[in-house]
């Protein structure tokens, strides 16, 4: 685990928002130095703090306008059932996350699809076929709000 000062923890909410940042722009903000705002964030890098960046699509207006969350229980259970499911669910292109998790489900998943009938399609071509699947729960998102995180 790293320590985090108030400059690091204000470093990466700037960074959560806009990943773009340069260390330029947020040692300015900061009231830092360009060379100390690259330090700070090569320290945060290398002490794994950052894990990647990522691109924030506008999924609507991509024509993505329906986002159901699917809980998957396996019909079957095992180690073997498991490292199938995750390969074959991995080949959906429309399944945005998998996420093993521990409670009503195995699995829960985020699937995007153009409309409601686009959705069902692929939870009957694709989802439902998937090996060891068992019983399926359907949650549509009707609205997100993106929340900053613990820092």
């Amino acid at each position: 685990m790293i320590a985090l000062d108030d400059l690091d923890r204000q470093m990466l909410r700037m960074l959560a928002k806009d990943a773009t940042l340069s260390a330029g722009a947020l040692g300015r903000s900061l009231g830092l130095s360009q060379p100390a705002a690259w330090r700070r964030l090569k320290r945060l890098r290398d002490a794994g703090a950052i894990a990647r960046h990522r691109l924030d699509m506008d999924l609507p207006a991509l024509g993505f306008g329906v986002t159901v969350f699917l809980g998957i229980t396996l019909a079957t259970k095992g180690r073997v059932s498991l490292a199938d499911f995750e390969r074959a669910v991995a080949a959906i292109p429309e399944v945005q996350t998998v996420q093993h998790v521990l409670g009503l489900y195995e699995y829960r998943l985020r699937v995007v699809a153009r409309d409601l009938s686009d959705f069902e399609r692929v939870l009957r071509r694709r989802i439902m076929t998937l090996p060891g699947v068992g019983a399926v729960d359907a949650n549509v998102l009707l609205s997100e709000e993106r929340l900053p995180g613990p820092l």
